[in-house]
């Protein structure tokens, strides 16, 4: 029984090949990025990283915003006396709902926006003027 190799070398082919040779060309060995290049992709990043936050800060506030925002100061939620008969200066920027708000910061205010709505007669708000209350 005879035993035949072969040993691949100069014009023999090894199916499949292994590796390729890559052309040197190819290789980038030592390029340095122009200090154009550098300044561009430093803006890019500060740009992804300012959005980024960006869209985190708005979730945030989207979500109930920061723990650690001081609470706004409301009157006590008995701001209507017992009569249930008062009347408000309107401020300018007031309307219906922010009056409501601060009459009742726990409640609900869209009762009591209707409520206003009716006894005015949908008339607008002027700052200075006095709004009473419904009983």
């Amino acid at each position: 029984m005879a035993a035949c190799t072969t040993a691949p070398g100069i014009g023999t082919v090894s199916w499949p090949a292994t590796s390729r040779p890559v052309p040197r060309a190819v290789i980038a060995r030592g390029v340095r990025v122009t200090p154009a290049t550098y300044r561009r992709r430093r803006l890019a990043v500060a740009l992804l990283a300012l959005g980024v936050v960006v869209v985190a800060a708005r979730a945030g506030v989207a979500l109930g915003g920061s723990p650690l925002a001081a609470p706004e100061r409301r009157p006590a939620s008995s701001a209507l006396p017992a009569g249930g008969a008062a009347s408000v200066v309107v401020e300018p920027g007031d309307t219906l709902w922010s009056i409501a708000t601060r009459l009742a910061p726990a409640d609900d205010p869209r009762p009591l926006v209707d409520e206003l709505s009716d006894a005015r007669g949908g008339a607008p708000l002027q700052p200075g003027e006095r709004v009473r209350l419904p009983a």
